[in-house]
C-alpha cells in the first residue's frame, strides 16, 4: 500500500492540500511536484525531510513542528524500515536517502542523520522479573515509532563530538551505520561521560558510566561520521 495512503494524519484543514500532493516546489536549485510521475514511468515520487529531532515531514511543509510532522507509529515503522541510500541516480545530492514502496519512490533529506534516537526504552530480559541493572536490556528508539523501531543500546559505542556537542550511536547498516542522539536525550547522557584528566571537556570523552558499569569508549563510528571535528579535538 502506498505510504501516504497508510498515514491518516493530514486529513483536515491546512494539511488537506499537502495530502493531495499538488504543490509545486522549487528549492536548492531543483524543482519537483509532490506525487509526480516521471515521463515513461509508472512510479510516483514524494519528497521528505527529517529534522535533528527525528521528526518526519513532507519536504515542502513550510512550518515544521510537532503539529505538522508525521506521528502515526505504524506509518513511521513502515517508512523507516525501508530507508536506504539513494542509489537511483535521481536527486542524489539533494535527497541522499530513499524509502521505496510498491509504486512509489520516497526521497529523503535530513538535517544531520536520517536516524535520530529519541529515547531509551528499558525492558526486562524475562517477563517474570522486573528490570534491574542485571536483568534489563536498554534499547534506543528512533523514528518516532516507540518500541516498533529500536536498536540495542551499546554504552561503549556512543561517540561525542566536542565541538558540536552532538552524540552519535551505531545504527542500521542501510541507514549509514550511524544515528544522531536527540539533543534532549544527549543532555541526559552527557552527565555519564568521563573525560581524560587535565584535558577537560574540549577533548573527546574516554569512558561512559552506565548502570553501575564503566565502559571504555571505542569510538568505532568516528570514521563513519566523515567529520574532522573529532580529529581536531584529539590534537588539542
Amino acid at each position: 500500500m502506498a505510504l501516504l495512503k497508510i498515514n491518516k494524519i493530514f486529513t483536515q484543514g491546512l494539511f488537506r492540500r499537502q495530502l493531495n500532493l499538488r504543490t509545486q516546489v522549487n528549492t536548492r536549485a531543483i524543482s519537483y511536484t509532490q506525487g509526480q510521475v516521471p515521463e515513461g514511468s509508472k512510479t510516483r515520487e514524494y519528497f521528505y525531510y527529517i529534522d535533528h529531532q527525528g521528526q518526519l515531514f513532507l519536504d515542502d511543509v513550510r512550518i515544521r513542528n510537532f503539529i505538522t510532522c508525521f506521528k502515526d507509529k505504524k506509518f513511521l515503522q513502515f517508512f523507516f524500515k525501508r530507508l536506504r541510500p539513494n542509489n537511483t541516480g535521481c536527486y542524489t545530492a539533494e535527497f541522499p536517502y530513499l524509502s521505496p514502496c510498491a509504486g512509489e519512490r520516497n526521497f529523503i533529506r535530513c538535517d544531520d542523520r536520517p536516524i535520530v534516537f529519541t529515547h531509551i526504552i528499558t525492558k526486562p530480559l524475562t517477563e517474570n522479573n522486573p528490570p534491574t541493572s542485571d536483568t534489563q536490556v536498554d534499547l534506543l528508539s528512533y523514528g518516532g515509532a516507540g518500541d516498533l523501531l529500536t536498536v540495542p543500546f551499546r554504552p561503549s559505542a556512543i561517540c561525542m563530538l566536542p565541538k558540536s556537542g552532538r552524540i552519535y550511536h551505531p545504527s542500521t547498516t542501510k541507514s549509514g551505520g550511524v544515528g544522531l542522539i536527540k539533543s534532549s536525550l544527549a543532555i541526559d547522557l552527557s552527565q555519564h561521560f568521563e573525560f581524560p584528566l587535565q584535558k577537560g571537556e574540549s577533548t573527546p570523552p574516554s569512558h561512559f558510566n552506565w548502570n553501575n558499569k564503566r565502559y571504555e569508549l571505542t569510538n568505532e563510528i568516528v570514521e563513519l561520521l566523515n567529520d574532522d571535528d573529532y580529529e581536531t579535538s584529539t590534537d588539542q
